[in-house]
């Protein structure tokens, strides 16, 4: 995928989109607001909602063309986009969430550019943006009340930055550290978190990455930094998630980096 930079098309009407804008990452959540330009053909784990002010155009694997205003691509999709738009959103959530099961599967049932319970989202801000989205794909009735988040998982929440930047990261001996058995643990954390422990710590290591990127580390030191064996790690892991490479940490794009607290 071609990497986000200034969008230098905006003095040229007529020049193809081009990367450049503001991003948000929270755990399950990457996020980016701006110009959206084209990419080479990929396929990431993450489901991918785009939605722009203009027709954009996804190209599955197959060869056939999604063109509209909100296209949701599928979890594991090859895929390219063969033609962006100069204003939009592109939202990838993470496939085991609730609300990203319920946009893979809108797309599987409903075709990737006709999701007509996904109304649009014009809000102040990408993180306004990204919460109404979540809402529309996992509504909770308001009088929902739901129970307090175990105290061994918050303790795991509250352990799990250090021992990601420290390397490798043993839910067995995670779950023992907060006192709760492997098979215990992990049904929790999924059902508390949202997803998976092994996805979650992917999640923080690419948000340590990205803090030590605008602290003015270069991809190297920062792969080392987030507990990566090194950057060709931290490049595979992006591109897995995302489709992304690297580049996506550049200085040029505005982040939000938010926890899970």
């Amino acid at each position: 995928m071609s990497p986000p930079h200034p969008n230098s098309s905006a003095d040229d009407p007529a020049a193809p989109p081009r990367w450049g804008g503001a991003a948000l990452l929270r755990p399950g959540v990457l996020a980016f607001a701006g110009s959206i330009g084209s990419t080479d053909t990929h396929a990431h784990h993450a489901v991918q909602v785009i939605t722009a002010a203009t027709p954009l155009t996804v190209i599955d694997g197959h060869g056939v063309a999604h063109t509209g205003t909100k296209v949701v691509v599928p979890a594991d999709a090859t895929h390219q986009i063969a033609a962006g738009a100069q204003n939009g959103t592109v939202v990838f959530l993470e496939p085991e969430s609730a609300p990203g099961r319920a946009a893979h599967l809108r797309a599987v049932d409903s075709g990737w550019a006709a999701s007509p319970a996904l109304a649009s989202t014009e809000s102040r801000s990408l993180a306004a943006t990204v919460t109404e989205l979540v809402a529309q794909l996992s509504p909770t009735p308001k009088d929902c009340v739901f129970p307090a988040r175990h105290s061994s998982i918050d303790r795991a929440l509250q352990l799990l930055p250090d021992l990601v930047a420290a390397g490798a990261v043993s839910g067995t001996e995670l779950a023992t550290q907060v006192g709760l058995s492997m098979s215990r643990f992990t049904h929790l954390f999924t059902e508390q978190v949202g997803i998976p422990l092994r996805r979650y710590v992917l999640w923080t290591r690419l948000r340590i990455a990205i803090t030590l990127v605008q602290g003015g580390d270069d991809l190297t030191g920062a792969a080392h930094g987030a507990g990566f064996a090194d950057s060709a790690h931290l490049t595979r892991t992006t591109r897995e998630m995302f489709g992304l490479p690297p580049s996506v940490l550049s200085r040029h794009v505005s982040w939000n980096l938010e926890s899970s607290d």
